[in-house]
């Protein structure tokens, strides 16, 4: 027996959008009904297929005359994609996450609601996602490492076992952290950076190895 399915929204019309619709595409497993974005002059246009049709008020319309439960943020910045995430949430509605049939997910592991996994990206054993997390192309993510909510792991970019990333934290591109370091939380780690020690909240970091930058 097949399933037919389940009709989703995106909300944010973004670069980043463009690629999150690509894997729900792939996954097969959803078909989008809408795409949504607070930015009024896309109000009525087309964007990767899919129309725009308005922003908060039009998705809360949108949710109670069509049935539409479900979606998922697709911003790139942390802050406003776990704050729009958290209106989703008093609002009742629930976010699916995205993972791209070319992700690897090790035994164990756990991924959060409205979380995305790219394409070539892997998490090993016993490691927990939180919510809202974006792991970009081909990051990896090894066994037992703890990622806070609503963190980004830019493109290419390397953790080791046992790591800790608190929420709202950016690793940069191309980044390398040792086994066993905690990241605080609202961390900025510039790209191409060797992360060797553990790093205090609020911290902005860059170089190999990283050093804290104004």
């Amino acid at each position: 027996m097949t399933t037919e399915p389940q009709a989703i929204f995106i909300f944010g019309a973004s670069g980043h959008a463009k690629v999150v619709i690509d894997i729900i595409e792939r996954q097969q497993r959803y078909t989008i009904a809408a795409v949504f974005d607070d930015n009024t002059a896309l109000d009525g246009h087309g964007f990767f297929g899919y129309p725009v049709a308005g922003g908060r008020e039009a998705l809360l319309r949108f949710h109670q005359q069509e049935g539409i439960g479900a979606g998922i943020v697709t911003i790139g910045d942390n802050r406003v994609r776990a704050g729009l995430a958290g209106w989703l949430v008093q609002q009742g509605i629930a976010r699916i996450t995205a993972i791209h049939p070319n992700a690897q997910i090790g035994r164990g592991a756990d991924i959060g609601a409205g979380s995305v996994l790219m394409a070539g990206c892997v998490v090993n054993a016993d490691t927990v996602i939180g919510s809202e997390v974006i792991l970009n192309t081909g990051a990896t993510v090894d066994h037992d490492c703890r990622i806070g909510d609503a963190v980004h792991i830019a493109p290419g970019s390397h953790l080791c076992g046992n790591v800790t990333v608190g929420a709202g934290s950016f690793i940069g591109a191309g980044c390398t952290v040792i086994p066993g370091v905690n990241i605080g939380t609202n961390v900025v780690v510039g790209a191409g950076s060797t992360v060797l020690q553990d790093i205090p909240n609020n911290t902005r970091v860059a170089g190999s190895p990283c050093r804290a930058i104004n």
